[in-house]
């Protein structure tokens, strides 16, 4: 178990905050590594048996194409399907100059030779002995009218099994290069849970924002003539979908389908960081921020729905999971007339300090090695210059856990808990007590910065775990790994609630609940 952890920990150290996979600050580097919506694309499998490697490999991730939309009739040529298990038998076997070669120029300045050297060098001690190359499969995603190939190798270790991944272009350079754990073949269909109500609601294609980042969502009505309350979805940090995928976990569709089974339409999007993976070049990530990478389209979605027949105006609400939750006290701010605010999971300490307390608990689920603690501690280095006050948004010249200086620099001094305090709008703050991602610590931020406040309302699950998914015993990222809903509890809560909000100018009465009841 430590070793796939201990990779998923130097995945996200190696990729940047966006182009690479769904590791990041908050909901994704312990949910698990990079996923992408695989049960949507067209797969082939190619049996195949490779010698053992005479080199060590090890774990990495680098910036690259994360497509999210399936071409419908294209396939992987077999030249292609070869040229990718020839590439990972340069990795295992230590020909990396070979390897580089065939990245674009981006991939080649992000993730040069030294840096392909170290990552391919790093996965056997990590994984222990390499077995085999079990299989290879592809299969093709298409993106504002670009198809990307997208080539898997199945490797078999000790303790293990991962694949690697290769994103070519179409003129056949390649643009992305992952290693994940294997994910399902073939794909798992998603299983409505119980409280869905497939009679109850109808779906419709949705576009958020306009211009160059416009967003493919989707919106979840309740069948009848409305008008219905409604609520944004937004996502936690890192590329997501619409249905914020981790691993065989839907929490977002689950919420969708659930709400709109209880009459609230939802809806929800591709996050910009996913959907248009590929434009973020180091460039243009250099001057990312919260509000590029979420409140912007956040606020979009508000306004998509105040446009929307069927939709009530005044009772238009946002949900925020992990990152999201913790940036809805500015998106709030910046929409007063945003009727509520719910926090599902949501940190009030500094990512950075969140992010350490994620890996120190990964990497100490079966003992910290001296290895691991050095790892720590240069972490524990990169959160430090994150906090030095003379950081400066000109300090590009590395990525602080995986993000650039000026993002950190837009969250200083940013406690979400205290800007809360101020809003006019209801809130709802829900908290998983398994989750190891945000923890009862936040949870107490939340309720000692409101407790002079009337309208809100705290509620903890003893059982359920980051993604509100129940269990057992201390959560790991294995568990995502298993089919899991949101509870029905958290569902029929956020209805009740909801639906006890009659307008924007209503619904201000209630108290603090302690955040220990049980559910």
């Amino acid at each position: 178990m430590k070793t796939v952890v201990r990779a998923i920990v130097l995945v996200w150290l190696a990729s940047s905050l966006i182009a690479c996979s769904n590791t990041s600050p908050i909901a994704k580097p312990s949910q698990g590594v990079s996923l992408t919506n695989a049960p949507q694309a067209t797969t082939t499998t190619v049996p195949t048996n490779t010698s053992a490697p005479t080199a060590p490999v090890g774990p990495t991730n680098v910036p690259g194409a994360e497509t999210s939309a399936p071409s419908a009739t294209a396939t992987v040529s077999p030249e292609r399907i070869a040229e990718g298990q020839t590439l990972a038998e340069q990795c295992l076997n230590g020909d990396y100059a070979a390897l580089v070669e065939k990245f674009d120029a981006t991939m080649k300045s992000v993730f040069p030779l030294d840096k392909v050297k170290e990552a391919c060098e790093s996965l056997e001690p990590q994984l222990g002995a390499f077995k085999q190359t079990v299989s290879t499969r592809a299969e093709t995603y298409e993106q504002s009218g670009i198809v990307y190939d997208i080539v898997y190798v199945t490797w078999e270790f000790e303790k293990a099994t991962i694949d690697f991944k290769l994103v070519y272009d179409p003129s056949g350079q390649v643009v992305g290069l992952f290693f994940q754990p294997t994910q399902a073949t073939p794909p798992v269909s998603y299983v409505p849970p119980a409280y869905v109500k497939a009679d109850a609601f109808r779906e419709q294609e949705a576009t958020v924002g306009s211009g160059e980042w416009a967003l493919p969502g989707t919106l979840t009505l309740p069948v009848g003539e409305g008008p219905f309350a409604a609520v944004v979805l937004v996502h936690g940090s890192g590329p997501s979908d619409r249905d914020q995928t981790v691993g065989l976990v839907k929490p977002f569709r689950d919420l969708a389908w659930g709400l709109a089974s209880q009459g609230i339409a939802v809806l929800r999007y591709e996050k910009r960081t996913k959907q248009y993976a590929s434009r973020f070049t180091p460039a243009v990530v250099d001057k990312l921020t919260p509000k590029e990478e979420t409140t912007d389209d956040a606020l979009a979605a508000v306004d998509l729905l105040r446009q929307t027949e069927g939709i009530d105006p005044a009772r238009i609400y946002v949900l925020g999971h992990s990152l999201g939750g913790y940036l809805l006290p500015r998106i709030g701010a910046a929409d007063p007339q945003v009727a509520g605010l719910i926090v599902m999971a949501g940190p009030t300490r500094p990512l950075e300090d969140v992010m350490l307390e994620q890996f120190t608990y990964l990497l100490g689920l079966d003992g910290i090695s001296a290895e691991e603690q050095a790892q720590l501690d240069e972490l524990a280095a990169q959160v430090t210059r994150i906090k030095d006050p003379n950081l400066t948004a000109a300090a590009a010249d590395t990525l602080l856990l995986g993000a650039p200086a000026g993002y950190w620099l837009d969250l200083r001094g940013y406690n979400p808990a205290e800007a809360a305090r101020g809003l006019k709008q209801p809130m709802l703050i829900l908290q998983g007590g398994r989750d190891y991602q945000v923890t009862s610590v936040d949870l107490d931020g939340w309720k000692s910065a409101l407790a002079s406040r009337s309208d809100v309302q705290l509620k903890l699950y003893p059982d359920l775990n980051h993604l509100f998914v129940a269990g057992e015993g201390k959560s790991t990222p294995a568990e995502y790994e298993d089919e899991g809903h949101v509870a029905e509890q958290v569902i029929t809560d956020i209805a009740e609630w909801i639906l006890a909000q009659t307008a924007a100018t209503l619904g201000r009465g209630g108290t603090v609940h302690d955040p220990w009841a049980r559910v």
